[in-house]
């Protein structure tokens, strides 16, 4: 175990803990990007509209997984959404995040 995984807890281990609580996956990338390739069942809430989408994520009343393309934004939404109250982690990029699913 690295030094980042004992400060923050292995983030694939946390993955797996949202998951096992029907966690939802929000793709914060544009629709454009979206649409391009995604994790099947995420949905997509792009960054841009993320503030204006909280009380519709809350109703879900599951923990919430973002990804985007690299990590980015995703981090920023996952901070938004805490900040908010909702349980929320940052999956990174997309395409990384669908092999540890």
């Amino acid at each position: 175990m690295g030094l980042l995984d004992t400060l923050f807890g292995n983030k694939g281990d946390k993955i797996k803990d949202f998951q096992s609580r029907n966690a939802v996956i929000i793709d914060v990338r544009t629709k454009g990007e979206y649409s391009q390739g995604a994790i099947p069942g995420s949905k997509n809430i792009p960054l841009q509209v993320i503030n204006s989408k909280i009380s519709d994520i809350k109703k879900l009343n599951k923990p919430v997984i973002t990804c985007c393309a690299s990590g980015m934004r995703s981090g920023s939404a996952a901070s938004i959404l805490k900040s908010q109250g909702v349980e929320a982690i940052n999956g990174g990029g997309w395409m990384s995040l669908s092999k540890k699913l």
